[in-house]
């Protein structure tokens, strides 16, 4: 089932609400238990929580910033 575009744009503002600040929490939380390792793994951390974050809600990001197509 394919969500409408008005659908979506509220989906992602809850996501961008809720999840981004939990993203925040919980690398900060996995960063802290590796007990704060170098500068560059700790950026490779960050980035692949970041992705990992991400791609699952990449359908619903998608043309989300664009007019509404039903218009």
């Amino acid at each position: 089932m394919a969500l409408s575009y008005k659908a979506r744009k509220r989906w992602s503002l809850v996501i961008l609400l809720v999840g981004l600040p939990a993203y925040i929490v919980a690398a900060v939380t996995v960063v802290n238990w590796l007990e704060r390792p170098g500068l560059f793994v700790e950026l490779l951390v960050y980035v692949a929580l970041g992705i990992v974050w991400a791609l699952p809600f990449k359908f619903i990001f998608r043309g989300v910033g664009q007019a509404d197509p039903g218009e």
